[in-house]
């Protein structure tokens, strides 16, 4: 009975632990504060393919150890993507009185799809195919679900929060821009969710164990853990109710095994043992009598060789509110700002160049999510298919903010502090004259050059004696923060508008 009450209480522990990362990653993307990136950012580190592209060996030597040491605990404690699963397999488990809690069953490993699926996965790391990567990731997938499916939904609760609060004369809450930033991400995320969950609902972690090469890279680790659920067979009644209770289907009671490389150690078995079969325990032993682990049929199995396969190429790895209408002072309707071609792409300051940014960032979005400025959005080009760039129609790249580099998990962004954004030269704003309000409406503006934090901008006169005056755009102080673009009032199309450049810049360097 202590035994019992031991085992439940330690998949208790598991649970209430898997719940708190969920709602602190899931924090992450929802702020429309800022605030939750000071104390939870380091959720985004400890994912493990972030940490891979952002080379944190610490990360990923604690992982790898872990995994060793207990089996795959971070796929049930620390990736949201898995914990989401289970809350779905849970909520089905629920159905009819709980009576389909006990659905699952032995199921073969499908070698030839975990092993492909990671394959080429490793190829799309290695050979730059961001697209891919960003779709087969999990933590990726998880925040396109909630920046794209649940985020606009908090928002829209907030901004009721603030016009109940500003009916009350408080401004505890300030309203948001709730804003389709990208009609392909927004499918990839209805579909990834929508698949997902169905997987989820029949067939519990039918995904993780089958598709997820973050997945079949800590198989790799675990079957060689030290420390795992084992089956006492001269104990056990063939009952199946560990095997039923598996929602990784990797029990085989007929043969009292277990396959270790899709145990994520969510202790269910253990619990629903009633004989005293199932321990958790040292799994290293060999000979055992009555003890099917590792070195019951394990140990010739060819995991040690995918195991060597795949750490090597894990190391190759390492190398290589809807839409509102906006008035002009209440009479005149404005137009929507649209985004003009570019020489050249946008991506933030922290990043050295759009190459290096993108071959780093995995598309989780967490940097468009906590943009305080509309500047972030996914991209919607095939090459770079759902990974950041910037644009500013909505907002510009405010000096003083570093939020995006605060968060990002992969290194993709750096860390900066103000004073070192405001040096770095990410691109340069260029004027078209023929849209500018001084020659197409023949009236002064200026709103460019008084709203440059830079003092880039300069107005001149337009012709000799002229009393118009034109900007004029010194390339040696732009930053390419995008306030003069944002804040010209020409529409459809701002008559000045920002370059990217292929190197980001400091003031000495130019």
């Amino acid at each position: 009975m202590k035994t019992e009450k031991n085992l439940s209480r330690l998949a208790a522990w598991r649970r209430v632990a898997a719940g708190l990362v969920l709602l602190g990653v899931t924090a992450l993307f929802l702020d429309a504060s800022g605030i939750a990136r000071y104390f939870l950012g380091w959720l985004a580190r400890i994912q493990l393919l972030p940490a891979i592209m952002a080379a944190n060996l610490a990360v990923i030597a604690v992982i790898a150890v872990v995994t060793l040491l207990f089996g795959r605990i971070y796929c049930s404690v620390i990736c949201p993507l898995g914990i989401f699963q289970d809350g779905v397999s849970h909520l089905s488990g629920l159905r009819s009185g709980g009576s389909r809690k006990l659905r699952f069953g032995w199921k073969p490993e499908r070698k030839w799809l975990r092993y492909t699926v990671f394959g080429v996965f490793v190829l799309a790391l290695v050979f730059g195919v961001h697209a891919l990567v960003a779709l087969l990731a999990p933590y990726s997938a998880y925040g396109r679900m909630v920046s794209n499916l649940l985020q606009p939904v908090w928002l829209w609760g907030n901004n009721l929060l603030a016009k109940i609060a500003e009916h009350y004369d408080s401004y505890s809450f300030y309203t948001r821009d709730v804003w389709l930033k990208s009609l392909p991400t927004l499918i990839v995320a209805g579909v990834t969710f929508v698949a997902l969950s169905v997987l989820a609902w029949w067939n519990g972690r039918e995904y993780c164990n089958s598709i997820c090469p973050v997945g079949t890279a800590l198989g790799f680790f675990s079957r060689f853990a030290m420390f795992r659920p084992v089956i006492d067979a001269s104990k056990c009644k063939d009952c199946r109710l560990c095997e039923k209770g598996c929602k990784a289907s990797c029990i085989d009671i007929s043969s009292h095994k277990i396959d270790y490389s899709r145990c994520v150690d969510c202790f269910n078995c253990l619990g629903a043992c009633k004989f005293d079969a199932l321990h958790y325990r040292f799994g290293w032993t060999g000979g055992h009598k009555g003890v099917s682990g590792a070195s019951d049929g394990q140990a010739a199995d060819p995991g040690r060789r995918a195991f060597l396969t795949g750490a090597a190429m894990l190391a190759g790895t390492l190398t290589v509110d809807a839409q509102r209408k906006k008035f002009d002072g209440g009479f005149a309707v404005l137009k929507e700002k649209r985004e003009p071609q570019r020489s050249g792409r946008l991506v933030p300051p922290g990043v050295g160049s759009p190459k290096e940014f993108y071959s780093k960032c995995t598309a989780c979005g967490l940097c468009i999510a906590v943009c305080p400025n509309g500047v972030l959005r996914p991209s919607k080009d095939l090459e770079h298919l759902m990974q950041p760039y910037m644009s500013y129609e909505r907002g510009y790249c405010r000096p003083e903010c570093t939020a995006c580099g605060d968060v990002c998990p992969t290194g993709a962004i750096l860390p900066l502090k103000a004073p070192q954004k405001s040096d770095i030269h990410i691109g340069l704003a260029e004027v078209d004259y023929d849209l500018c309000v001084v020659n197409r409406d023949g009236v002064n503006c200026g709103n460019c050059a008084r709203h440059c934090p830079a003092k880039a901008i300069h107005m001149v006169p337009k012709e000799e004696d002229s009393k118009l005056r034109i900007p004029s755009v010194d390339a040696s102080l732009c930053i390419g923060c995008g306030a003069c673009e944002y804040l010209c009032p020409s529409r459809p199309y701002s008559a000045i508008h920002v370059n990217g450049r292929e190197k980001h810049l400091n003031s000495s360097e130019l």
